[in-house]
Order: C-alpha cells, then structure tokens, then sequence
C-alpha cells in the first residue's frame, strides 16, 4: 500500500485486501464460490470468487466473502442470498443475516424496501439460479414546465426549468433528519415546489431527487425521515411526495438521488457507463450503464465498506465498521479533522463542521489540505472495488465536500492512487461540474425524470 492517509492510519482498503487474497487463491489449491443475490421480480445479480480448498483458511474465505456478500446486498438490492460452493460460509452468513445476527439491520432494511422476508439459500450447481438482468429508462425529457426538487439532508434545493432552460433555482437550509414532525418535511417540500412553480405560467410535471429507496414513487425507506415515528411513517410519509404532486396537479416521477447524480452526468458528458457520487450529508450514488439505462439497483453505497480495518469507525444507522457513508460524506471530513486534533465549536451541527473545514481550506490551512488529500486516497483504493461491481468509463462526482479547491484536490489524490496502485483503472474520467451545476444540478436533471404524456 503506497499511500497512507495523514490522519487514519489504521486504513486498510478492501480493493487492496481482496487484490491480494485472489492472487495466493491462485497459487493454492482452490474452488469457486456462487453467490447470487435476488430482488422484487425475480431479478439477481450473481458473482463468483474462487477460494481456499483448504479447510485451515475457512475464516478467511468467510471474512472476504462476508464483506463481499453485503456489498452485492446495497449495491444492488435483495432479500435472498444463493450460495454455492461451500457450507462453512453457507453457514455464517444465514446466521449473520437473522433478526438476531451481525446483519440484523441489513435484513430489517431489505424486507422493509421489498415488504418480503429475507432468506439465505444452500444450493447447488444444478438449482443455482440463471442471471436474470433488468435495464430501466431513466429521464432525458426537457420538454414543458417542469419542477425539479432534490430533497438533501442538509439542504433543499428547487429548479423551475422550461424546455430545458433553467429560470429560477434556490437552495435553502433545512433539518429533516432531526425532526420528528412529518409537517416539517412536507411543509418545507411543498414551499420548494410551490416556490418554483410561482416562476413558470403552469407546471407540467415534477421530478424529485432524494436520498432512500423508492418504488413506484413510494418512500420505502429514507434517512430524511430517520426521526419520523413508524406509526407516522406508513400514513404520512410513503406517499408524500404522491400526495403532495397530487395537490400541485401535476405528474411525478422520483429517484434515488445516487442515480439523479448520474443521469445529470451522462447528459452533460453525452456518454455512458457513469458512476455519480454525491459528497454531502451521506455517501448517494447512482449508475447509467452502458446502454445509457438504469439497472434497477439500489446503489446504496454509503452501506458498502470500503474499509476491511475493524477498528474503523461505525456507522451509528447500520452498526458496521468501514461504510463509505464516513469516508465519502461530510462525516468523514468531520471524522479526519477530529483525528487531526481539531476541536468543533460545542453543539455545532454536521453541516456547520464542515463548513469551518471548506473556510479553513480557503484560508490556506495545511490540516484542511491533508483532509482532502485523505478522502482522495480513500477514493483511489474505493474505485478498483466499486469497479467489481460498477463498469465505470466516467466518475462524476458532486456534493457539498466537493465544492471548491478541496474537491481538486480530492480529484488528483484519486488519480495519483489509481496510476501507482492500480493502472488498469488510471483511463477513469474522474470530473465534477462546475460549481453553479455541482450545487443545483441535481434538482435540474431531477426535472428531466417525468415524462410528459
């Protein structure tokens, strides 16, 4: 490992680890591990590892399957495992994934988005399932008067968009994730959109970006409400965004704002295979593949570790150690400058941490420096292990933490990582929008999602 970050020295990248378990694979005696991972639909996503025969490095193989298994899970989505290929595994992980098990959250929130219980299934070469592959059109229309609106933790942001020009866009600050009232949510949401609606002569049709799971415009599951009561939750908030489309009379279509983020690359670059990061409140990704489509997964990156260190920080929503949400958010600028010493003013909010960070980097502080420098290493190491998942010709990436030099120099960490560490993956187009489209674009590809019949 020839990068280090300044201030987490105890990093361990799981691109590195699982480069290296493949390769003494290879020079051992070894066999193949199946796993497939279903959906609503009976869609899968299905990947195969080859690993130790040897019954003395059964843990390992469980420790790299083990990460690997819940990465397949956020990326794409599911609630059923199919493991092939060695009981020892087999074992752990359908005790893991239980309402009692290491996994318990990560069940809870699959049978929640797709309201079916989770299973883990022993099987056989014979009974393994067939790959079963789902492509979905996503936005690209410009045409009428649209609204579009991206719900973030931190900030909400409008656009009213007529043909494709943008008229009128805001960005105002808000607390979604520390209100327990759903009013507060859609009272600010319904202000965003009437607000915007207010500069166009009619409304043609809404599109939201937001962070959480969604189906059929459904909010099945979304860290924005996090303090809603569950009683409140079914009756109020799933069918919010409905509702309140319902109010304006217009037609609605919304998204996962990870694959907003995308669709507004791949507009802007005119090409496919887009992997879109957002930096902000969490780790949001989305991906247009190489038929300029959506493949219907979750993309629930900021879950995914990136980090095999178990002593890495917990993500205090699914109990796991090394999530990308505290490496790829401003969590882990906060989580960086907390290492570097740097003490917060006492009881100011995420949003205003890192706002003291982007001030001191403008100021030309050297610790502020060494924070983004660190997130770049982490994003070099994280890219070879979202690349086994994800083909990615364009890195977009977007957020709050990417505004102004900090995101530059986030960019040339990356490269420098990936041209000294992994060559094979140095031709990425990593780039961000400018600074006007990296704020706002979000809610102006989200205004493209509907379409206008």
């Amino acid at each position: 490992m020839k990068f280090v970050p300044n201030f987490d020295k105890g990093f361990n990248p799981i691109s590195v680890v699982l480069k290296d378990y493949k390769n003494r694979v290879e020079k051992e005696e070894n066999k193949t591990l199946k796993l497939c991972v279903e959906r609503n639909d009976g869609y899968n996503y299905i990947y195969e590892l080859k690993i130790f025969s040897a019954s003395e490095k059964q843990e390992e193989n469980y420790s790299i399957a083990e990460r690997i298994i819940k990465s397949i899970l956020w990326v794409v989505g599911g609630y059923k495992i199919y493991i092939n290929g060695d009981d020892y595994i087999y074992e752990r992980i359908k005790a893991d994934y239980t309402q009692s098990g290491s996994r318990a959250f990560d069940v809870d929130f699959m049978q929640t988005v797709y309201e079916t219980e989770f299973e883990v299934i022993k099987t056989n070469d014979v009974n393994f399932p067939k790959a079963n592959v789902c492509n979905v059109k996503i936005g690209g229309h410009l045409d009428g008067c649209r609204i579009g609106f991206d719900a973030g933790g931190s900030d909400r942001k409008v656009s009213a968009v007529i043909d494709g020009k943008v008229v009128y866009s805001e960005e105002v600050v808000w607390f979604p994730k520390i209100n327990s009232d759903y009013r507060y949510h859609y009272d600010g949401i319904m202000t965003a959109i009437k607000t915007a609606a207010s500069k166009m002569p009619r409304v043609d049709a809404i599109g939201v970006s937001s962070a959480g799971v969604y189906i059929n415009n459904k909010i099945m599951v979304a860290s924005l409400f996090l303090k809603v009561p569950k009683e409140d939750y079914k009756a109020h908030v799933q069918n919010m965004y409905i509702d309140i489309a319902k109010e304006i009379g217009a037609p609605l279509e919304v998204a996962n704002d990870g694959d907003v983020t995308a669709l507004a690359g791949a507009i802007d670059l005119k090409d496919n295979c887009v992997l879109g990061i957002a930096m902000g409140t969490s780790e949001a990704v989305g991906y247009i593949n190489d038929k300029g489509l959506l493949n219907g997964w979750l993309s629930e990156v900021a879950f995914v570790p990136v980090d095999f260190n178990k002593n890495a920080m917990v993500d205090e929503w699914s109990g796991d150690y090394g999530c990308g949400v505290k490496y790829f958010s401003q969590d882990g600028v906060i989580k960086l400058a907390e290492s570097a010493g740097y003490k917060f003013e006492e009881g100011s909010s995420p949003a205003e941490k890192l706002k003291v960070v982007q001030k001191l980097m403008e100021n030309g502080d050297d610790m502020a420096r060494k924070i983004y420098e660190d997130i770049g290493v982490y994003l070099g190491y994280a890219i070879p292990y979202y690349s086994e998942f994800y083909k990615i010709k364009h890195l977009l990436l977007l957020g709050r933490v990417t505004s102004g030099e900090g995101g530059a120099i986030i960019v040339q960490k990356a490269k420098e990582v990936l041209n000294a560490e992994f060559p094979e993956f140095a031709d990425i187009n990593i780039t961000m929008p400018d600074e006007s489209n990296k704020r706002v674009g979000q809610s102006i590809a989200a205004a493209s999602l509907p379409e206008i019949k």
